[in-house]
């Protein structure tokens, strides 16, 4: 049975997709973009690496990583903002989302450096976000060996961890030891796949060992009503927020304005 289905306004998710990723805590869907989408937005990205790959807030010893690029460039803004890709991530989650950024990421060939076990929540400022999604499409293929991810399945119920450091291998292991005996599922990916990932939902990538770039695009959503809580991030710096502060404002537009900030 397939995992979607398209209508002439929506894309139909099917229940026993939405079951499986509310247990698991991410879901696996295939052919989220087309030939042609994977064609333009890859070389989007890659122009966006090559124009910027020398700024040091963009490197890590990692991967270098673009921080909302949808506002910023055209095409990218596009695939950010691309509502039936939102309309997924909003049932998935079972209610309504907002965006919080977008994160092109590029991890470098022959980069020998994996990303280490993590949540993504617990980086982030935020209160009352209890559903948030990332959305990691592959603009080329991700075998094992170029870097595609991995995850607990179930591991978005420890809702009490505190920030893990991406430095030490061993850091979500030394703060949830269980986790380290729970089971793993490795998802290589096809372009134009993706997956959806409960942000507390446990995760690595391994490191790329080809010749070529590992090329993916993250769109991160949280729940509309999240409010700001005082954590310094890179996102909300410049802000000037109160603790408290909802998240709004052209910077957070909820999945519900999409269609028509795409047509604008």
């Amino acid at each position: 049975m397939p995992l979607t289905a398209q209508t002439a306004n929506e894309t139909i998710i099917h229940p026993e997709i939405i079951e499986e990723y509310q247990t698991n805590g991410f879901i696996h869907i295939p052919n989220i973009l087309s030939d042609e989408q994977v064609d333009r937005y890859q070389k989007a990205a890659l122009g966006i690496h090559e124009n910027l790959k020398n700024l040091d807030h963009c490197k890590t010893a990692i991967l270098d990583q673009f921080v909302n690029m949808w506002q910023v460039d055209p095409i990218m803004r596009e695939l950010t903002l691309n509502p039936k890709i939102a309309a997924i991530a909003q049932k998935l989650a079972g209610t309504t989302l907002r965006l919080w950024h977008d994160h092109l990421l590029i991890k470098r060939p022959q980069n020998n450096a994996p990303t280490e076990w993590h949540q993504d929540q617990p980086y982030w400022p935020h209160h009352n976000s209890t559903h948030p999604v990332s959305v990691w499409i592959a603009l080329c293929d991700v075998p094992a060996e170029k870097g595609c991810m991995s995850f607990i399945p179930g591991s978005q119920k420890y809702t009490q961890l505190s920030p893990q450091n991406l430095g030490v291998s061993r850091s979500l292991f030394s703060l949830q030891p269980s986790l380290e005996w729970d089971p793993t599922i490795t998802i290589p990916l096809k372009a134009g796949d993706c997956t959806f990932h409960h942000g507390r939902t446990a995760h690595t990538a391994s490191a790329n060992q080809t010749n070529d770039p590992r090329v993916a695009h993250v769109i991160i959503y949280v729940d509309e009503v999240t409010t700001y809580d005082g954590t310094p991030h890179v996102t909300t710096d410049p802000l000037n927020l109160t603790p408290n502060q909802k998240l709004q404002g052209n910077l957070f537009p909820p999945v519900q304005q999409f269609e028509a900030l795409n047509q604008a």
